[in-house]
């Protein structure tokens, strides 16, 4: 008999796991099929499978048809349960989800938690808030930023004066329909540059060279940025135009030194114009004062001029009717005042005294205590203050006269 037949003694259990077992000082090692019956036993017991002899020589236990049906069910919800939170999703803020079935457009979610169900739908997320920029006509040798898309090419145009400019563009957008962006054109941003393009040379070909290169940069841009939207608005490509802004504007690079030439000798034109504009609003407003000076000048003498000869022809009225009421005595107030009028003007007298040789010279500055050297100084002397002084130098003279006619007399007599 062998030492693990069962019905067999307990002492030859070499683990000792026999009924009488004690026996530690086998160490023979476990029996297999003991080990494997005991784990059947126990997951037969877990869900519900009763044990039993098989009707094979190994005797072992098998899995009932309900505890299979268990272990499918279970492992079908655990399928389910990750199935259904692979499906959840977070639009993050500025952007949108396009949720297609079969590959077929089906709804486009707004920022926040959201789910679909995996492998029948799918999504596509498409940042509608940021700026994007694309350069047309950029030039290889300029510095651009990384967020920039630009086309390695010149952008040669023709202007209506039949004359070629190289212009270059940067444009400015955002995505204003995630659908449409993703699904009515194959590539937006090329058929964004074809747009800006196309509607840069339809205005280029409207505008002169000179408007091009100087003044017209802004109202280009302006011009483009609504064509522009007018043609992504016809195609449908989702796209907003935010700005369009003409970087460059210049003769192609054959000609460059003649338009320099050409640009340098407008510009001294402009300056020579401003100069010229410059001093024209110098002098033609000093000549302006100049002449409304003169004019006021002229209009004062004017009522200067009448008003004098109105006095003039009142006064002789009014001498008239004095006249006529005492001849005499108004004849020698005319007199007087002719007199007056006269010695104002003179600062020197030479009288005739009768009877005498020599001829009186009367300085009337002096007397009249001036000090003034010019012709004018003594007109504040009043006639009464010149005869006052004419009758004293008289009396000194007169005085002295009789004293040497005195003198010889005495001299003679002796």
């Amino acid at each position: 008999m062998a030492w693990n037949e069962p019905g067999g003694s307990g002492g030859k259990d070499p683990w000792g796991g026999g009924s009488g077992g004690g026996g530690g000082n086998n160490q023979g090692p476990p029996d297999l099929d003991e080990v494997v019956k005991k784990l059947q036993d126990k997951f037969n017991g877990l869900f519900g499978g009763g044990s039993g002899k098989g009707s094979g020589s190994s005797g072992g236990p098998g899995l009932s048809a309900g505890g299979l049906n268990k272990i499918l069910a279970l492992a079908g919800i655990v399928a389910f349960i990750a199935w259904g939170l692979s499906g959840l999703y977070v639009v993050e803020e500025g952007k949108r989800a396009v949720i297609l079935q079969f590959g077929s457009y089906k709804a486009t979610t707004q920022p926040g938690l959201h789910w679909y169900p995996k492998f029948i739908q799918s999504k596509e997320e498409v940042d509608i808030s940021k700026v994007r920029t694309i350069e047309v006509g950029y030039r290889s040798g300029g510095g651009r930023s990384q967020s920039t898309t630009a086309v390695g090419r010149e952008s040669l145009m023709l202007t209506q004066d039949e004359n070629i400019v190289d212009v270059e563009l940067a444009v400015q957008y955002k995505v204003s329909s995630a659908k449409e962006y993703l699904f009515n054109v194959r590539n937006p941003d090329i058929t964004l540059h074809q747009a800006t393009e196309s509607a840069v040379r339809e205005l280029i070909g409207k505008s002169k060279m000179d408007f091009v290169l100087t003044e017209g940069r802004g109202e280009i841009g302006d011009s483009v940025s609504v064509r522009l939207q007018e043609i992504l608005d016809l195609y449908n490509t989702g796209l907003f135009v935010t700005s369009v802004n003409m970087q460059n504007a210049q003769p192609p690079d054959q000609v460059q030194d003649a338009f320099d030439d050409a640009v340098k000798a407008l510009q001294d034109e402009d300056r020579v114009i401003n100069e010229a504009e410059a001093y024209a609003f110098d002098v033609i407003p000093r000549a302006r004062g100049a002449s409304a000076r003169l004019l006021e000048e002229a209009n004062a003498y004017k009522a200067q001029v009448i008003a004098k000869a109105e006095g003039e022809s009142s006064r002789f009225t009014q001498v008239l009717k004095e006249y006529e009421k005492a001849p005499r005595v108004t004849r020698e107030r005319l007199y007087l005042d002719a007199v007056e009028s006269v010695m104002s003007n003179t600062s020197k007298v030479m009288i005739d005294v009768e009877g005498g040789n020599n001829l009186l010279y009367l300085p009337l500055d002096r007397l009249g205590g001036i000090s003034g050297s010019t012709a004018g100084s003594s007109s504040n002397v009043t006639a009464d203050d010149m005869a006052r002084q004419i009758e004293e130098s008289l009396r000194t003279r007169s005085s002295d006269r009789n004293s040497r006619e005195d003198s010889r007399n005495r001299r003679s007599v002796r």
